[in-house]
């Protein structure tokens, strides 16, 4: 039941409804499909990685692809994103995606990384300060977060039970859903 309420937010439809549009008018090809999906799979493998090692309010999440980049779960939308674009294959696609984008990163994401950053400076205080210094927001720096000792988290690895309880499988069925509807445009069309 949490998969059907997370996923029909009524701030939700609306995204949903822009891609059903962006669906309508898109224009796939068996070779858009194709390039398409190689960044959906790799945003989505990332969304995968990071959620297996959130630990939401529980401690500090420094390790996985946090290490790397403090927003991989955006990142990985953001490739998600991206490879469907590449799929829709449509002006009125790129034109929807300038214009999500513009919101995206005008307001959205400045407005959530300040509220989480800080709520996160807020629980963590100078060990988040550290961390936000040294690892940036959407750009992968190419060598691994080294905390300091006392900041190492009690669990490391990568566990299912984060990633179902952090409610992804919602998110892969979604994609999966997406790349199908997109496969299928191109084939009535």
């Amino acid at each position: 039941m949490s998969f059907v309420k997370k996923r029909l937010r009524p701030r939700l439809l609306g995204v949903y409804a822009l891609a059903a549009v962006a669906l309508w008018l898109s224009r796939p090809t068996p070779a858009s499909i194709a390039a398409g999906a190689l960044p959906v799979a790799f945003g989505e493998a990332l969304r995968l990685w990071a959620t297996g090692h959130l630990h939401k309010n529980d401690s500090l999440t420094i390790t996985g692809p946090y290490a790397y980049l403090r927003h991989p779960l955006y990142f990985g939308t953001l490739l998600i994103g991206l490879g469907f674009l590449i799929m829709a294959w449509s002006p009125v696609a790129l034109a929807l995606a300038t214009l999500f984008g513009s919101v995206y990163f005008g307001y959205y994401m400045p407005y959530k990384d300040r509220i989480e950053s800080a709520r996160l400076e807020s629980l963590y205080g100078d060990a988040y300060r550290r961390y936000a210094a040294a690892v940036p927001r959407l750009i992968p720096r190419l060598h691994a977060y080294a905390p300091l000792a006392a900041e190492q988290a009690r669990e490391t690895s990568w566990r299912g039970t984060r990633f179902s309880d952090n409610n992804e499988t919602g998110t892969a069925v979604v994609v999966a859903v997406g790349v199908l509807c997109m496969v299928a445009r191109w084939s009535l069309s």
